[in-house]
């Protein structure tokens, strides 16, 4: 009987410290920020690479049919020189 009043103690010990140190484990993976900066940057260029493209896509749109024929036409000219 005395055994296993021993055994049942030593076992709950055992719990005690397991359950300290998991709990000092998660409190230290919750303060840990270090691969926080890697995913705010690939948000960043992302957030930059749409809004790049829908900027030139809408000035494409806005310009494509005053700027881009004017535009051609000179490249056309400019190559085909005969002199």
């Amino acid at each position: 009987m005395k055994n296993s009043i021993v055994f049942v103690k030593d076992k709950a010990k055992q719990a005690q410290s397991f359950f300290i140190l998991q709990s000092a484990k998660l409190r230290f993976a919750a303060a840990n920020n270090r691969g926080e900066n890697y995913v705010d940057s690939a948000v960043k260029i992302l957030i930059a690479v749409v809004l790049g493209g829908l900027l030139l896509a809408g000035l494409y749109a806005l310009f494509g049919d005053v700027v881009m024929p004017t535009l051609v036409t000179k490249i056309k000219e400019m190559f085909n020189y005969a002199g």
